[in-house]
């Protein structure tokens, strides 16, 4: 086995701290981030600068508190909000160690996809740490379903992801789009991927007080059979592959790699964690190895 295939069994940090600023996309709160390396094993740690005795909270699925807009985290009287970008930088670049400070509790939305967290993440670059990934590797195959929004996972000795969705907006319609979560394709394939929503949406969030840190500078917006940005789309197919974006952010609260094949339809965060719940209750469908 080469040197470089011997690199991803080993946990990554990064080289050194890198600064974000910027707005929550449902609060509009200005916000100021800084990422850290942290030790061997210790996983993605969020802590709250702006409240006393930096309270922290750890990037797992049973520390979530909140899906009905984004991935929200939570520690006793304390939130960090809207993480799913940022988790998808960390799991796509194969960085295993993180401490995330911020002075307020929305992460900063950029453009709306994980291109600024992974461009910079790039730019700093991660240091091998002497210690093994740990991986959860999926034996036999585990699945949940509610109506139509159904999230499978299957053996496979790889990391890959098949997203699929349908919408009854033509711009949109029904995408697929499949990839192995390595960090080449997640540069190339998925993290400029941005959000997305229509423009009554939008209007009916304005009225409820959410959506106030977003524009068209951080997020697709349809309105009916026209897309309002006046760059148009990344990609040809932008929506699923954004889709596909959350679902990296997501399944990275597992807090460690996986070995599997994720299949999901219609589905998003409140699924996304209620399957993950379900996946570890069974115990017989998975297990945990190390390569080194």
């Amino acid at each position: 086995m080469s040197c470089q295939n011997k690199d991803k069994y080993y946990q990554h940090t990064l080289k050194k701290e890198i600064h974000f600023k910027g707005k929550g996309v449902h609060s509009g709160k200005d916000v100021s981030m800084v990422i850290k390396p942290a030790p061997p094993n210790s996983g993605i740690n969020f802590f709250r600068s702006d409240l006393s005795g930096y309270k922290s909270v750890k990037a797992i699925f049973k520390n979530v508190t909140d899906t009905s807009l984004a991935t929200v985290i939570g520690n006793g009287d304390f939130i960090i909000s809207t993480i799913e970008h940022l988790m998808a930088a960390f799991s796509g670049l194969q960085i295993d160690n993180g401490e995330v400070y911020l002075d307020n509790y929305e992460l900063p939305i950029m453009d709306g996809s994980a291109f600024v967290f992974t461009e910079k993440f790039l730019r700093a670059g991660k240091k091998q740490q002497k210690a093994a990934r740990h991986f959860i590797e999926i034996t036999s195959p585990v699945e949940l379903s509610e109506g139509d929004t159904f999230v499978g996972v299957y053996p496979d000795n790889k990391y890959n992801i098949t997203c699929s969705i349908e919408f009854k907006n033509p711009v949109i319609g029904k995408q697929v789009f499949s990839t192995e979560i390595i960090p080449e394709n997640f540069v190339e394939e998925i993290s400029r991927a941005r959000t997305f929503g229509f423009m009554s949406d939008v209007e009916a969030m304005n009225l409820l007080g959410l959506g106030r840190g977003g524009s068209l500078e951080s997020a697709v917006v349809i309105d009916e059979d026209t897309i309002l940005n006046p760059d148009g789309l990344r990609y040809e197919n932008e929506f699923v592959r954004h889709k596909l974006l959350d679902c990296i952010g997501d399944f990275a609260l597992i807090g460690m790699p996986l070995l599997g094949h994720i299949k999901t339809s219609k589905s998003g965060h409140l699924f996304h964690n209620k399957f993950l719940h379900f996946l570890f209750s069974q115990k017989d469908s998975w297990r945990t190895r190390s390569f080194v």
